[in-house]
C-alpha cells in the first residue's frame, strides 16, 4: 500500500518519537512507538500485498492472486529486488497454466532478481524445466532439473522431478 521509502521513513520518524517519549519519561508510550515502528520496517521487508496474493494462492485462487498482484502499479520502485523476484514467481505460476511463454518470462526474471527461498528456486526451476521439457529442449530442461534437485534440500519436489525424468527419457 506504501511505496518502500514511505514505509521506512515512517519508521524513521515513529522511533524518533518514541525517543522523545523516552526523554520525558513515557516509558510505556516509548515502548508501545517502537513496536509500532517495528510492523513499517517488517512491511519494507515483506510487501503486504504479495503477502496477501500468496494467501490467495494457498487457496488456489488464481483470479484472486492476480488481482492482488495487480494492485501493484510499479514494481520496479515500489518493491525490493528480492520481492520483484516473488512477483515475478507469483506471475509465473499464474500463466504457467494460461501461456507457458509468459510463464517462462516471469520464471527466468524471478530467478535472476533472486528467491529467499531454496524452496521457491527450486520450484520455480522445475516449472521452467517443464516449460522446456514441452518445447522440446531437452539439454535445458535436464540442467534446469539438476538444479531444481540440488536446491531441493527437504525433498519436497522428489516425486515430482523424478516424474519428469521419466517423461524426458520419453522423449
Amino acid at each position: 500500500m506504501f511505496h518502500k521509502y514511505i514505509k521506512i521513513a515512517l519508521a524513521a520518524l515513529i522511533i524518533g518519537y518514541a525517543g522523545y517519549q523516552f526523554a520525558e519519561g513515557e516509558i510505556g508510550n516509548g515502548i508501545a512507538l517502537v513496536l509500532l515502528s517495528l510492523i513499517f520496517v517488517f512491511l519494507y521487508f515483506r510487501n503486504e500485498i504479495i503477502l496477501l496474493a500468496f494467501l490467495r494462492m494457498r487457496k488456489q485462487d488464481m483470479e484472486g492472486t492476480e488481482k492482488w498482484l495487480g494492485r501493484i502499479r510499479n514494481p520496479e520502485a515500489a518493491l525490493t529486488q528480492k520481492q520483484q523476484g516473488y512477483y515475478n514467481y507469483l506471475y509465473g505460476i499464474i500463466y504457467s497454466q494460461k501461456n507457458l511463454t509468459q510463464a517462462e518470462k516471469y520464471f527466468k526474471k524471478a530467478i535472476k532478481l533472486g528467491l529467499n527461498m531454496d524452496y521457491d528456486l527450486a520450484m520455480a526451476k522445475l516449472s521452467l524445466a517443464g516449460i522446456a521439457m514441452q518445447k522440446r529442449r531437452k539439454r535445458e530442461a535436464t540442467t534446469l532439473l539438476a538444479e531444481a534437485k540440488k536446491l531441493d534440500k527437504n525433498s519436497m519436489l522428489t516425486e515430482q522431478i523424478r516424474m519428469m525424468q521419466q517423461q524426458m527419457k520419453k522423449i
